[in-house]
């Protein structure tokens, strides 16, 4: 009946833009790399300047309480495109999971999956097989080649996390990428790509598309434009936001990403798009801090997966609205499936909700988050973030799971448990479990079901290495 109700209403729209794509919506996912929550001007920074993605929050829903499935990039994009909690995958971080030192890791981590495996029917497979022209731009950090994955193009992604990893040649042509023919020396990546998708765009005629803006771009190394890095040094910072640099890739990202949506205006595509705006995962620290919030990417504080998040959508979500409901990535493989009217392949476990009824002023029914991370990753300068209680690591294995506003830490090498009440304690500074053991037995509980459901490996073996 909602898919019915759905292609009822996308046909509709459909019949408004220039371009017909038989009923079915178009989908736009733009998934910037390590922007922080409070990175943006409609989030609050007085220091970046965003016009056009501020733009696009009037024009449609702002997510405040918007999550990663996990604190850095693999693993967050392993579940956005599966569908599926990192147990199901494998993937729970970058490369290997024994990160840091080893006489500070207390216990032997659980062994990494670095790829997500072919095997894995991603939602841009269910898409294509159903009618859908799919195109991935920019980072994919899965595999070889997400044309294994369900995309017919692919422009510049790979297995790299940034543009500066091995041979590649950074934010700056020669760009070293197989998956990019070559630009003119000093032309810039963000630049490129962009231009490459508007070609993809251009070349759907009326075939409803599936594209994963997912540039490299805010990712370090911090390599801006000059002139516009000159501008952010004659701005005045604040005491976390103060970094020209990064300052300058934020604008040039905004700018790009306006380049696409107003292509989609001019050419009657807007209106028969659902676009989602978010990031991978939280800010990187010593980059870009997201106070109040606690920590930053690598971290399972709120800074480390609390993300921005913007759906547009014309005749279905209401310009201007918002949402306080606790949604993730994970969401978005059944809300895309939704959206299209396509069925879950037989089978297929999703661990996520469609978010359709908030995209239509209603609700979803109130559950569970949680985050499993049985692995370590290290800190980039120890001791320099006081926000993480264990010096020499932003991640220590362990998990965490929320309902309400009532989050729940627990950390494996001692049993270590926190509680905290984000509506009061947005900043995670006061630890609850004393006065509300109660809470603290219910969300365990919880945990401990949640674990052992989804066949979730927790470590116990001791690590030889390890120093007191």
């Amino acid at each position: 009946m909602l898919a019915g109700l759905l292609l009822a209403g996308c046909s509709s729209n459909s019949r408004n833009g220039d371009q017909d794509t038989g009923g079915k919506p178009n989908i736009l996912l733009i998934n910037i790399d390590d922007l922080g929550w409070k990175d943006l001007g409609y989030m609050g920074s007085t220091y970046y300047e965003t016009p056009n993605i501020d733009q696009l929050a009037t024009r449609g829903m702002v997510f405040s309480e918007a999550y990663a499935s996990a604190a850095n990039c693999a693993p967050s994009r392993a579940a956005l495109f599966s569908g599926m909690s990192a147990p199901r995958t494998g993937v729970y971080t970058v490369a290997n999971s024994d990160r840091g030192d080893a006489i500070h890791r207390k216990l032997i981590p659980i062994e990494n999956t670095i790829h997500l495996a072919d095997s894995v029917v991603t939602v841009s497979e269910v898409l294509q097989q159903h009618g859908y022209r799919t195109a991935h731009v920019g980072k994919w950090h899965l595999g070889e080649d997400p044309k294994t994955q369900g995309f017919d193009i692919n422009i510049a992604g790979l297995e790299a996390g940034n543009p500066s990893a091995g041979d590649l040649g950074g934010y700056f042509a020669p760009y070293n990428n197989p998956y990019l023919e070559e630009g003119p020396e000093g032309e810039y990546l963000n630049d490129r790509i962009t231009t490459e998708a508007l070609s993809f765009l251009k070349s759907t005629e009326g075939q409803p598309f599936f594209m994963n803006y997912a540039p490299y771009i805010v990712h370090t190394p911090i390599q801006p434009k000059q002139e516009l890095e000159e501008k952010y040094k004659q701005k005045q910072g604040s005491q976390i936001h103060n970094n020209p640099g990064y300052g300058a890739m934020v604008e040039t990202m905004d700018h790009n990403v306006g380049r696409i949506l107003n292509y989609l205006k001019e050419s009657g595509q807007f209106d028969n798009t659902l676009i989602i705006f978010t990031s991978d995962n939280g800010g990187l620290y010593r980059v870009s801090m997201q106070y109040p919030l606690r920590a930053g990417k690598g971290a399972y504080y709120e800074g480390g997966i609390r993300v921005p998040m913007i759906a547009t959508w014309p005749g279905v979500i209401s310009a201007g609205s918002t949402s306080d409901e606790p949604v993730t990535n994970l969401d978005f493989y059944p809300t895309f499936l939704d959206v299209a009217g396509t069925p879950r392949p037989e089978g297929k476990i999703l661990d996520g909700t469609s978010l359709v009824p908030l995209f239509e002023g209603g609700s979803i029914e109130e559950r569970y988050l949680v985050w499993h991370f049985p692995i370590y990753l290290q800190a980039y300068e120890p001791g320099a973030n006081p926000d993480l209680p264990n010096p020499y690591f932003r991640t220590t294995p362990g998990s965490v799971i929320r309902k309400g506003p009532w989050k729940l830490h627990e950390y494996f090498e001692d049993g270590h448990i926190e509680l905290y009440n984000l509506d009061t304690d947005i900043g995670e500074q006061k630890n609850l479990k004393d006065l509300y053991p109660g809470k603290v037995d219910e969300l365990y509980r919880e945990l401990e079901n949640w674990r052992q459901q989804t066949n979730a490996p927790v470590p116990t073996q001791r690590n030889p290495e390890y120093q007191d």
